[in-house]
């Protein structure tokens, strides 16, 4: 099965505002995350990975990233948008300080029992549920992976553009963690985290990786074993440059 790397955006603007964004229109990088998401693609670029396609959340900051990393890869990557990647939809909470939201009773919520937690609506934006931005999220994930297989082959590398807690709750999914756990999971502005689906399980490879050599994720011949199966021991891990 393909290989997914999941990239948050670079900083944003309301990053450095210190506001929740959400489905906001017109939210774009700030000078440090266009660097971030130029360097992603040169991180990519470097490691000669065959990546088949980016695909992206359809909002501006994750749009933007997809465009700046994919820069630096081959003419024939594929480009996509996926709703599914989209944020999460807080409703009422969307475009409020970090620092303001922080004092609400439903912030302890999101906190503690995020499964719990659902966004009230407000005129602007609707709001869902923590659950159903988990839920929507693995179903773009699945549905993605299955055409790429499809299309490019079981050892094919596509790359996922989204945002925080979306990506957490992925990889919270992935680790076979409850939802409740999610934000034990860090998800930095242009890291690459990296799960590997099978028929069987999920494999988590790399988790907030935002600086390392990604060549380590080459398809590589793997001792025989049943497809999904996990080297018993551990294996030998992957060798930088070689294929």
């Amino acid at each position: 099965m393909p290989t997914v790397l999941f990239v948050r955006h670079g900083r944003s603007t309301s990053n450095t505002a210190g506001t929740l964004a959400g489905w906001m229109p017109g939210v774009f990088l700030d000078e440090t995350g266009e660097a971030q998401a130029e360097a992603v693609g040169q991180r990519l670029a470097a490691a000669v990975l065959p990546v088949a396609e980016v695909v992206s959340s359809p909002l501006d900051r994750c749009v933007q990233t997809a465009d700046l990393l994919a820069a630096a890869l081959p003419d024939h990557v594929g480009r996509s948008v996926h709703q599914g990647l989209g944020e999460c939809r807080y409703g009422a909470w969307t475009g409020r300080p970090i620092s303001e939201l922080a004092r609400e009773e439903l912030w302890k919520v999101v906190q503690d029992r995020p499964s719990e937690a659902r966004f009230p609506d407000s005129a602007a934006y609707p709001g869902e549920s923590m659950v159903e931005m988990q839920d929507r999220a693995l179903r773009a994930v699945r549905e993605t992976d299955a055409r790429i297989l499809e299309t490019h082959g079981k050892d094919a590398i596509w790359v996922a553009v989204s945002h925080g807690d979306v990506i957490k709750s992925i990889l919270s999914h992935a680790t076979g963690a409850h939802l409740d756990d999610f934000q034990r999971i860090h998800v930095d502005p242009a890291s690459v985290s990296v799960v590997h689906y099978t028929s069987r399980k999920p494999f988590v490879l790399r988790l907030n990786d935002v600086g390392g050599d990604l060549a380590g994720l080459r398809p590589a011949h793997q001792p025989a074993a049943e497809e999904g199966d996990a080297v018993v021991g551990g294996g030998a891990g992957s060798t930088p440059g070689v294929g």
